[in-house]
């Protein structure tokens, strides 16, 4: 059976002084690790069991890598590198958006069975413009404009009509000089977007649902999310699978998954800084799955691209909140945005944009401050 390597960061500092240097920024961004697990797995995705497990520092990283079997060794030290790899910033047309620090992706949706808005923006287009004006104006760094519910249940939609909901919004958005994404798993929908002024995909299937769609990413040169989602080809996206309801391990099943996705993006000709994942919290996953996905988080960026990370008003929350409704999940929301933050991930995707950012802005007030706790620490 085959053998995999995963490196995962366990233990966390606000600043790297608190460890006497002892700490790597993770991903480039404003979250620190000082403690390492190093886990050699056997077997494939979910299905695999322990081997072995190391802890590490940034002092004693190299040994542990060092005594790993050969055919391990190359990926644990591309694995390592990935931990500490700063990302570029997107251009996204006329707007750069920096990857150094948290950034908000407002939820725009125009479709009449949105699970959170209930179709309020498709209905009225002049609320969804002053809805989107709203959300860039508090803060948003770039807007996710969908078309197709991709909620349980939901029916398939003619890429005809997917155009017609979300070309007016995009051109909308377009005029505000906002950075745009569009959320579609259909080529034709991303030609049609881009050209309409989106400047980024984010493809719910990865890129699996269309042949077509690697294709015309790597033609446009454009970003692209690529999510996890566990139904054949991106077909259904709330299928249970190998992870999943059959008592595998889901993190495991998730980065293995999102590293096949990330390897046919790259042979389709697809840039690799111009690749972000996201481990699709609430797509064919369980409660326990998803709360594991957000407490794991940080080992995603062992992958080496930008992490997003979509939990806002997910079912998740109502489970763990007395099954509140959809429109009373504010809090669940920030409290998975702030999880996220502290694992260093850099697109949040939200619905409550202005709430989102105040959060954002408080925690970096705070991460920023915690650079000089320890200044007058000798040496």
């Amino acid at each position: 059976m085959t053998d995999r390597i995963y490196i995962r960061p366990i233990g966390f500092v606000t600043g790297p002084q608190s460890e006497h240097g002892n700490a790597i920024r993770l991903a480039g961004g404003m979250t620190y690790a000082s403690r390492f697990a190093v886990i050699q797995r056997r077997g494939e995705g979910g299905d695999g069991a322990v081997v072995e497990r190391w802890l590490a520092s940034p002092e004693t990283i190299s040994g542990v890598l060092g005594q790993l079997p050969e055919e391990l060794g190359a990926e644990a030290e591309a694995q390592w590198a990935n931990l500490t790899l700063a990302h570029p910033p997107l251009e996204l047309g006329s707007r750069t958006v920096r990857l150094d620090q948290p950034q908000v992706m407002g939820i725009l949706n125009v479709t009449p069975d949105s699970f959170s808005d209930g179709g309020r923006f498709l209905d009225d287009r002049e609320a969804g413009r002053d809805h989107a004006a709203a959300m860039v104006e508090a803060g948003a760094a770039l807007l996710d404009i969908g078309g197709e519910s991709t909620r349980p249940g939901a029916p398939r939609l003619w890429e005809g009509d997917e155009i017609a909901r979300v070309l007016p919004a995009i051109e909308a958005c377009a005029a505000m000089g906002a950075a745009i994404s569009i959320d579609t798993r259909k080529a034709a929908v991303m030609e049609a977007a881009l050209d309409a002024g989106a400047q980024m995909v984010n493809d719910v299937s990865g890129l699996a649902h269309d042949p077509r769609s690697a294709e015309v990413i790597a033609a446009r040169g454009c970003p692209v999310v690529l999510m996890h989602a566990p139904g054949a080809a991106g077909d259904d996206l709330h299928a249970r699978s190998n992870g999943g309801a059959d008592g595998g391990d889901v993190v495991f099943a998730v980065f293995d998954a999102l590293r096949v996705r990330r390897d046919a993006a790259l042979e389709a000709g697809i840039e690799p800084a111009k690749i972000l994942l996201d481990p699709g919290i609430g797509f064919g996953k369980s409660l326990a799955d998803n709360t594991a996905l957000i407490n794991a988080l940080p080992l995603f960026h062992a992958l080496g691209h930008p992490i997003l990370l979509g939990a806002s008003r997910k079912r998740m929350i109502g489970a763990l909140s007395n099954e509140a409704p959809v429109e009373n999940r504010l809090g669940g929301s920030i409290a998975l945005a702030l999880a996220g933050m502290n694992a260093g991930v850099q697109v949040l995707r939200v619905h409550d944009a202005a709430e989102t950012v105040q959060a954002r802005n408080v925690w970096r007030g705070l991460r920023d401050a915690a650079l000089t706790d320890f200044a007058d620490l000798p040496g």
